[in-house]
């Protein structure tokens, strides 16, 4: 072997440098991550609406029955029950309600042919078949961020908006 064959690698100072600017960018990057994956209440919150939404449209299909889920705007709860449930049942099933993360509440409710509801218990009705009036779900949190679930009639995929859409105009 001559010395022009010699092999040719990295050097300790050259892989150090590397390993610390790959640390630093992680070490930049991942605090953001982790605020908006983990701490993020109202992506959660919205997430979470929307997969009890679409428990519940199955529950009602596979029941073959109504299900309501009922929204409390005030107290910022949520909670299913179903024409044919007894009061022990429906006390139960308020008593086991989901409620929203701190910060986050829901704004209104929205239907297509009844407008806006803003206070007071607002309910959306799931037939049998699954199927739904046209609903809006507006949820907004203390810092201003507002986000919406619409719901359709025949689909089951519920459209989640990083904005108020507002249907009124």
């Amino acid at each position: 072997m001559t010395s022009s064959d010699s092999t040719r690698g990295y050097t300790l100072i050259e892989l150090s440098v590397v390993i610390f600017l790959v640390a630093l960018m992680m070490g930049l990057t991942i605090p953001k991550f982790r605020y908006t994956l983990l701490t993020d209440n109202l992506k959660a919150a919205s997430r979470k609406l929307a997969g009890l939404i679409s428990e519940v449209r199955e529950e009602a299909i596979r029941e073959q029955k109504t299900v309501i889920l009922r929204f409390d705007l005030e107290s910022r709860m949520l909670w299913k029950t179903s024409p044919d449930m007894t009061e022990e049942e429906n006390a139960l099933s308020l008593e086991n309600a989901m409620t929203l993360p701190q910060g986050v509440r829901i704004l209104d409710i929205w239907y297509r042919g009844r407008g806006k509801k803003m206070m007071g218990v607002a309910s959306v009705q799931f037939t049998k078949k699954g199927y739904v009036q046209e609903t809006a779900i507006h949820l907004g949190c203390d810092d201003g961020r507002e986000f919406t679930l619409i719901l359709s009639p025949f689909l089951r995929r519920i459209k989640v908006a990083d904005k108020y859409v507002d249907f009124e105009s």
